[in-house]
């Protein structure tokens, strides 16, 4: 079982930059996904980007151009590197992993991801 465990998250004032980690403890298989995802009170939740385990990212049309997410596998550590920080950014960020390239969890609506973290609050104020 793969444990997550997100961190980095804070307040922040608009167009302001923040970097969350999440460290993966457990993972076996050296084929993966891992993605981050946020849920804003009161919405579903949502994907930001996703990334391989051999480092081929994809971002989701509603942070693209403002996040960068990046894997360090030697430290088993995901990033969002995140910037141009809006209000309506302000949500829970969980980390995902799955075993698997990310096509295979793709379902054509998005990614399919059954192991998320505990999430870290992100606040972005006007």
């Amino acid at each position: 079982q793969v444990q997550l465990m997100e961190s980095g998250g804070g307040s922040v004032e608009s167009g302001g930059s923040l970097r969350l980690s999440c460290a993966a403890s457990g993972v076996a298989d050296s084929t993966f996904c891992m993605g981050w995802f946020r849920q804003a009170p009161g919405k579903e939740r949502e994907e930001v980007a996703v990334i391989d385990s051999d480092g081929s990212p994809d971002y989701a049309y509603s942070m693209k151009g403002r996040v960068t997410i990046s894997l360090d596998s030697a430290e088993s550590t995901l990033y969002l590197q995140m910037r141009s920080l809006k209000p309506e950014d302000t949500a829970m960020y969980f980390c995902a992993h799955e075993s698997g390239p990310c096509g295979q969890i793709y379902m054509g609506t998005g990614y399919f991801f059954r192991n998320f973290g505990q999430g870290t609050q992100v606040t972005v104020s006007s």
